[in-house]
C-alpha cells in the first residue's frame, strides 16, 4: 500500500542511513514538501546498524507517514549494501539514491521523473547545488539534455550516483553497487556501467533538484584519508567497466583521462601533496605512476591541459621532489578579477568583467620562445613541449555565475567572451579574460530570482578553472520582480568615508598592538 492506494509509486527514494542525528531533517523536510503527491512516490530508508537515536527517528517517521519506510540492517560500514537492500525493497518506476546529510529541491522528483517518463529515459541527473564546500559538475548543467551520451557530453563529470534510475533497467543489467573490499568509488563502478549501458540519460538542468551537502563535523559515511592500496585497486576496477565496453581510442583515452585527471594527478598537486603525510604521498604517487605506465594508451596525458601534462610527465617519472616543487608554486596560483562597469536599465543588467590567474605576486606568466609561449615553471627539465602553452593562453574564457545565497543555486549568465595577450615590462606576456553579460534577470533561474544573488567570475585560463567572487549583489523582492544591485566596493568605501567623518584622525591613524612591527 502506497499513501492509501494499492497503485505502484512512480518513485522510490533510496536512502541509506547510519547514525545520522540532526543531519537527516533537511532530508527529511524536503521529502515530505515534495511537489509529487505522496501517493506517487515512497522513500525507503534502510537503517545500517545505527547506534544512535537515528533508528526510533525513522521508525517514528515510517509509523507517521505510509509513504515514508524503514528498513533495519546489521551494519556494513560503508553505503553500498544499504543501497542495494533499498533496491530489493523499492516498488517504483524509477529509483532515486539519496544521502541521509543531503537534500531534494521541492520539484526534484516531480521534475526528473516528468522528464525521465517524456523522453523514456533509463537514467536522469538532475542538475546538483553543493553546500558546506561540497563540489558539483557545473559545465553539465549549462542546458538540458534529452539524450546525453559519454561521447557528446560531459557526463563522466558526474559520478555519484545520486540519480534518478528506471528500476527495469536496474534489474535488467544487474546493476547494483559492489559490495565488500574494495569499497571505495562504488558508486564510480556502478554509474559509469550504468551511462554505457543506458539507451537514453536525461540531464535536467533548469531547477536544482539535488543539494550535496558537505558535512562540518566531517561525519560523511565515506570521508576521511584512503587507503592507497584498496583506492587505486578500486580504481583498476572502474577502469576495467570502461574497457569491456569500449573500444582503444579517443572515447576510451577521453574517460580514461577522467580518472587520471581528478583521482591520481589531482592528489599530488597543491596542498592536497603539500599536507599529505609523506609516506601516505609516497605510495599514492607509486599508485599513480604504476597505473599510468601499466594502464594508459600515450594519448591519454596526450590530450589532457597543460599544468596535468607536466603533473603526469613528473609522476611517471618518480620525480616526487619536482612534484612536491610545483605544489608549492600551485599553492599561490588563484584567480583575480575586477569589475569594469556595470548598469542596470529596468530589468536588463549590463556587467564587464576582466579576469585573470595569478600566482605568487604576479599574473601566471609565461615566456616567448620562437612562435610558442612557454609556461614559466619553478621546476626544470621538462620538456618546452609539455610547457607549450600557446594555444591555452588564448583559448580561455570568464563566465559569469550567480548563486542564491539562500538556496544555494547557481545559474550561468550569458556572457561575451574575449582575451587579450598583456606583455609586461620583462617579455613574460599572461592573458586578461574579459566578459560581458547582458540579461534580463527576471528570466535567470527560470524565474526563480526571489532573494539575493551573489556574482562570482569562474575564469577558465591556460585550460585551468578558478572562481573569484565579485562584489556585486543581486537583490530580487520576489521571483520576476525587478532585481536591485549592490556595489559591495561602493558601499565600503561609503562606509569607511562614515567612519572617517565621525571617528577622530589621531584614532584612525594609532595602530593596533597586534599590528606593531618591530
Amino acid at each position: 500500500m502506497i499513501d492509501g492506494t494499492s497503485e505502484s509509486p512512480k518513485v522510490s527514494v533510496v536512502v541509506p542511513a547510519y547514525n545520522s542525528g540532526p543531519h537527516i531533517e533537511k532530508l527529511v523536510d524536503s521529502l515530505l514538501r515534495q511537489s509529487m503527491p505522496a501517493s506517487q512516490f515512497e522513500a525507503v530508508f534502510v537503517d545500517d546498524g545505527s547506534t544512535d537515536g537515528t533508528p526510533a527517528r525513522l521508525d517514528a517517521l515510517a509509523a507517521a507517514h505510509p509513504h515514508l519506510r524503514v528498513v533495519h540492517i546489521e551494519n556494513s560500514g560503508w553505503p553500498s549494501r544499504p543501497r542495494n537492500v533499498g533496491v530489493a525493497h523499492a516498488r517504483g518506476e524509477y529509483v532515486m539514491f539519496v544521502d541521509d546529510d543531503d537534500w531534494l529541491g521541492d520539484e526534484a522528483l516531480e521534475r526528473m521523473y516528468g522528464y525521465g517518463a517524456t523522453h523514456g529515459a533509463d537514467v536522469v541527473i538532475g542538475r546538483m547545488a553543493g553546500h558546506g564546500g561540497r563540489g558539483v559538475p557545473r559545465e553539465l548543467f549549462r542546458r538540458n539534455r534529452a539524450d546525453a551520451t559519454l561521447a557528446n557530453s560531459p557526463l563522466i563529470d558526474s559520478l555519484t550516483c545520486h540519480k534518478m534510475f528506471r528500476r527495469g533497467f536496474l534489474d535488467e543489467h544487474e546493476l547494483r553497487f559492489p559490495e565488500g573490499w574494495p569499497r571505495r568509488l562504488e558508486d564510480h563502478r556502478m554509474v559509469v556501467r550504468a551511462y554505457l549501458l543506458s539507451k537514453r540519460t536525461c540531464v535536467l538542468s533548469d531547477y536544482t533538484c539535488y543539494h550535496h551537502n558537505r558535512r562540518d563535523d566531517s561525519g560523511n559515511v565515506t570521508a576521511g584519508r584512503l587507503d592507497p592500496q584498496e583506492y587505486f585497486t578500486a580504481l583498476r576496477e572502474t577502469l576495467d567497466v570502461v574497457d569491456a565496453h569500449v573500444e582503444p581510442g579517443p572515447l576510451r583515452d577521453r574517460l580514461h583521462r577522467r580518472w587520471l585527471r581528478h583521482q591520481m594527478l589531482d592528489r599530488l598537486r597543491g596542498r592536497r601533496l603539500l599536507e599529505a603525510p609523506a609516506e601516505w604521498a609516497d605510495q599514492v604517487a607509486a599508485q599513480v605512476r604504476d597505473i599510468i605506465r601499466e594502464r594508459f594508451a600515450a594519448g591519454v596525458a596526450a590530450g589532457l591541459p597543460p599544468m596535468y601534462r607536466i603533473l603526469a610527465h613528473l609522476a611517471e617519472r618518480d620525480r616526487l621532489a619536482d612534484l612536491r616543487r610545483l605544489a608549492e608554486w600551485e599553492r599561490t596560483l588563484r584567480a583575480a578579477a575586477r569589475t569594469e562597469g556595470h548598469a542596470l536599465a529596468g530589468s536588463t543588467l549590463t556587467l564587464t568583467v576582466a579576469a585573470w590567474l595569478e600566482s605568487g605576486d604576479g599574473p601566471v606568466a609565461v615566456g616567448r620562445d620562437g612562435d610558442r609561449d612557454l609556461l614559466v615553471l619553478p621546476v626544470a627539465d621538462v620538456p618546452a613541449e609539455l610547457r607549450d602553452v600557446t594555444t591555452a593562453l588564448v583559448a580561455g574564457r570568464v563566465d559569469v555565475v550567480a548563486r542564491h545565497q539562500e538556496g544555494g543555486d547557481e545559474v550561468f549568465l550569458p556572457v561575451t567572451s574575449t582575451v587579450e595577450r598583456v606583455v609586461g615590462p620583462d617579455g613574460t606576456a599572461h592573458a586578461v579574460h574579459r566578459g560581458t553579460v547582458t540579461v534580463d534577470y527576471r528570466t535567470v533561474n527560470a524565474g526563480r530570482t526571489a532573494g539575493t544573488w551573489r556574482l562570482k567570475a569562474r575564469v577558465t585560463s591556460l585550460a585551468r578553472t578558478q572562481d573569484v567572487r565579485l562584489p556585486l549583489l543581486i537583490q530580487c523582492e520576489a521571483d520576476g520582480a525587478a532585481p536591485r544591485v549592490v556595489d559591495e566596493t561602493a558601499f565600503l568605501f561609503r562606509l569607511r568615508q562614515v567612519v572617517r567623518r565621525r571617528v577622530p584622525a589621531g584614532l584612525l591613524a594609532r595602530p593596533s598592538p597586534r599590528g606593531r612591527r618591530g
